[in-house]
């Protein structure tokens, strides 16, 4: 069962660079370690200091948490924010062409190495 999950919080605007490049160091230790069963984005809205994250993953415990660099990037998030963290969990009522990865049966397809 596939699990989706959506993170969105605003930065103050002296720390929106900062932000950023927390984000793209958990992408780079992501294609090292490519772990399985997960699926992650992180977007910048256009008022360039709103962050959302959208999490899929078909496994029980969430490969993100275990890479020092996702904890990195966790670690001072408050201090960074104007607008917390909040989680939400999403609901797919449709979709067309979203998640190619995804299997009709509803499991991760991994990328071809």
């Amino acid at each position: 069962m596939l699990t989706w999950m959506m993170v969105r919080y605003k930065v103050k605007e002296d720390r929106a660079a900062e932000n950023e490049s927390y984000v793209r160091a958990v992408f780079e230790q992501l294609k090292q370690a490519s772990p399985l069963g997960l699926m992650y984005a992180t977007f910048k809205l256009d008022d360039g200091v709103s962050f959302m994250h959208i999490v899929v993953r078909d496994v029980e415990n969430n490969p993100l948490v275990q890479l020092p660099a996702f904890q990195a990037f966790t670690a001072a998030i408050q201090d960074r924010c104007v607008e917390p963290p909040v989680s939400t969990m999403l609901h797919e009522v449709g979709s067309y062409g979203l998640a190619d990865s995804v299997s009709r049966s509803g499991e991760l397809q991994q990328a071809p190495a």
